[in-house]
């Protein structure tokens, strides 16, 4: 697969970002419009570097989202589209399924919710069960009630990344790495898109960026409202002799107001069981060691009013992620909530990832999609979890928006 090729001086349509929604979108855009040129600039040296390949590569069903929502319709439509992918690419994954658990009688009523919301946006084979039901998916799990959704899964999402870069590149279509945009200026009819390696002229082009599509859209001439602010989420891993704690994926009921889904065990595509994410926010939108900070990141997030707002209405939940991200006794308690045999022997230390959050000048943690358009580009500003489950699905809206903003097969 020829990533890493140079980028052309000239293109009709110029993607920004090789992640797996960037890729995504490429390949929908070159599949409605073969004879255009299209290219996709990425700025780390590989494609799918950042949120694509630090996740716990779950295949999320539908069950969270309120009906009839945008995220809603695309994660139930993109996970069908997601098995049928992995299935023909020959990409390891496993429809394992997940079990929602209820740990005391408060949690019924949310739980209640989630049943509803997961009914009326068609998940398959979503059921309701009880203490015994619950042990006899998971059976070193406890909880009062829960859901089983069994069609949730896992899935190597870098492999699914890889795959569509080598779909965009058979298409005719080119990846350059190593060509992190720097920045945007109106040429006449086109935009000029400076990077490491000179400047590309697209026609047109969408942001895909990630943690940095607020800084791309401003650059182009977008509103800031809103800012990605970066939250680091830590994994633990079972140790081998342990992994029979877990068959499958195990969750809380979540909090409704909040867009993470709280701490959660996860049997993940390479044989791991994972414990996580912690939800802390960092000094830099790559800080996958803690210690990580950029001046530049650490000023946006505490300029930005947003913050300040967030930080005064959730402080609470600030000191629990505190307290889970620098105890690991308080993490494994959190987790052993639902399976009470673990134990802080068990675990081990895996990966983290980086949340891209979008958070509006008002404090609110952005939980929808967000788009802004400027001359000649449309930017996705937040492409919310579940992101790359929803991909294809994703890259067909984002491909429709692309149509109507610049007047594509008109």
């Amino acid at each position: 697969m020829r990533t890493g090729e140079r980028a052309p001086e000239r293109c009709d349509l110029a993607i920004v970002g090789g992640g797996i929604v960037g890729l995504a979108v490429a390949r929908e855009l070159i599949a409605r419009n073969p004879r255009a040129s299209v290219c996709v600039l990425e700025r780390e040296a590989e494609i799918g570097t950042h949120q694509t390949s630090h996740n716990s590569g779950v295949i999320h069903a539908g069950v969270y989202y309120v009906p009839g929502s945008l995220k809603a319709r695309l994660c139930v439509e993109g996970a069908r589209e997601m098995y049928e992918y992995c299935e023909r690419r020959g990409i390891a994954h496993e429809r394992c399924g997940k079990v929602i658990v209820a740990t005391d009688s408060s949690e019924l009523g949310r739980l209640d919710e989630l049943e509803r919301r997961g009914r009326a946006n068609g998940v398959p084979g979503l059921q309701r069960i009880d203490a015994a039901g619950i042990q006899e998916l998971e059976p070193h799990a406890r909880g009062v009630a829960g859901l089983h959704s069994p069609n949730t899964g896992i899935a190597d999402f870098a492999a699914v990344a890889r795959s569509y870069a080598s779909d965009v590149i058979g298409a005719g279509a080119s990846v350059a790495t190593g060509c992190g945009v720097t920045a945007i200026d109106v040429a006449g009819r086109s935009l000029r898109l400076s990077h490491p390696h000179g400047s590309t002229e697209a026609g047109h082009a969408v942001f895909c960026a990630g943690a940095w599509a607020d800084r791309l859209a401003v650059a182009a001439g977008a509103d800031p409202d809103p800012r990605i602010v970066p939250f680091r989420g830590a994994y633990l891993r079972l140790v081998p002799e342990r992994r029979e704690l877990v068959r499958s994926l195990i969750y809380p009921v979540p909090d409704p107001s909040l867009p993470f889904l709280g701490v959660h065990l996860t049997k993940h595509i390479d044989g791991d069981v994972l414990i996580g994410p912690t939800a802390l926010m960092v000094g830099a939108r790559d800080a996958y060691r803690l210690t990580t900070v950029h001046r530049r990141d650490l000023l946006d997030t505490l300029a930005w009013p947003g913050t300040w707002r967030m930080l005064a209405h959730w402080w609470s939940t600030g000191v629990t992620e505190l307290r889970h991200a620098a105890l690991r006794s308080a993490f494994v308690r959190a987790a052993a909530r639902y399976v009470p045999e673990l134990r802080v022997g068990d675990v081990r230390p895996a990966f983290a990832g980086v949340r891209a959050q979008a958070l509006g000048r008002d404090g609110k943690l952005v939980d929808d999609f967000v788009f802004s358009h400027t001359e000649r580009a449309l930017h996705v500003r937040n492409a919310p979890s579940p992101a790359a489950t929803s991909s294809l699905a994703i890259a067909r809206h984002v491909a429709d928006e692309a149509e109507r903003a610049f007047g594509l097969g008109a």
